[in-house]
């Protein structure tokens, strides 16, 4: 499609005056709900799917607690060598352990339901000279789209990211609990405003990509693969937005701490990571290998569970600039394209 095609035609006189921009957006909000009226009720049936299954997850343990022989949780004797739990926690647990990530990959098909069907379809298609010639300016023709699939994501995304916490907070005092850490990848995405915040960047970068490319399986894809990116980065240096505390001298800081460094200070304040050296027959702890380098005293850096808010608010903040940052190009982009 070249540039020319989204130069946007004239709109009749007596049309333009009597349609207010109010008007035009309520309008162009109508259209939009009633052309994709289907994949709003897919949308509700999966949220519905969502909410039911953690409840009745939990249900289901609740239901399961009486066969809990011992106070940790196992349905066997006792202090044997063996420790299973119930099949109802079992399976809350497999799921909510994977909560954060399921939360994630919604708000992947969320930036390519806009980069898509929303809106590269009616670029590729041609339709969108239909809502141009009623009075909706090009300004307004994306404003009129972006605020619906951002204010139902804001409020799928944060009801199931409220059920996620809900039931990780029932679930992980329990001993044992398996994958229920605040700070697992699974998880931690799950049980905060980042995941809300990963909606929002869905819906900018998809309408970025969808202006930008114009054709509705290539702009789908660019989005995933954008989506994918700043997710498995973000999530590889998530512990790096905010300081770490440091345990100097050995010992454990603790269970509910996400230990991020390991290693040795020099008596400068240098760090020397074990993972720069490796174990061998003669040294199976590194030991002498980061000795050698003038290691004198053990460290950990580590994030307690204190950390927790203050990660995921600064991690929601820069996904809603990077968010704000995309919407901004969305419109400059357009603007060039229509003249």
């Amino acid at each position: 499609m070249s540039t020319s095609t989204l130069t946007p035609p004239k709109p009749d006189a007596a049309t333009a005056a009597k349609a207010s921009p109010k008007a035009s957006l309520r309008g162009s909000v109508r259209v939009i709900l009633r052309a994709h009226r289907r994949s709003l009720w897919a949308a509700g049936a999966l949220l519905g799917l969502g909410v039911g299954s953690a409840a009745a997850l939990l249900i289901w343990v609740a239901a399961d607690a009486s066969k809990e022989l011992c106070p940790d949780g196992d349905v066997t004797p006792c202090s044997d060598d063996v420790y299973t739990t119930t099949m109802g926690r079992n399976a809350a647990e497999s799921v909510l352990s994977g909560g954060g990530s399921a939360l994630l990959l919604l708000a992947c098909l969320i930036g390519a339901f806009v980069a898509g069907p929303l809106i590269s379809r009616e670029l590729e298609s041609g339709t969108f000279r239909m809502a141009w010639a009623q009075s909706v300016s090009p300004a307004r023709w994306p404003a009129a789209r972006l605020p619906v699939p951002a204010a139902l994501s804001v409020a799928g995304v944060g009801l199931l990211s409220l059920v996620q916490r809900w039931g990780w907070t029932q679930l992980r005092e329990k001993p044992s609990a398996f994958g229920l850490k605040w700070f697992d990848e699974g998880n931690f995405p799950g049980i905060g405003p980042v995941a809300v915040g990963y909606a929002l960047f869905a819906v900018a970068v998809g309408a970025l990509c969808a202006l930008l490319i114009r054709r509705m399986l290539l702009s789908m894809a660019a989005t995933t693969v954008v989506l994918a990116v700043v997710m498995a980065g973000a999530t590889k240096r998530r512990w790096m937005l905010w300081p770490t505390d440091r345990l100097v001298g050995g010992g454990f800081p603790g269970n509910d701490t996400w230990m991020t460094e390991m290693g040795m200070l020099t008596a400068s304040g240098e760090k020397l990571f074990w993972e720069d050296c490796k174990s061998s027959y003669e040294d199976p702890g590194a030991v002498d290998c980061l000795t050698a380098q003038g290691g004198v005293s053990d460290f950990t850096g580590y994030h307690p569970i204190g950390h927790f808010w203050p990660l995921q608010l600064v991690g929601t903040g820069i996904l809603l600039a990077l968010a704000a940052l995309a919407v901004f190009a969305a419109f400059r982009v357009l603007r060039r394209l229509h003249g």
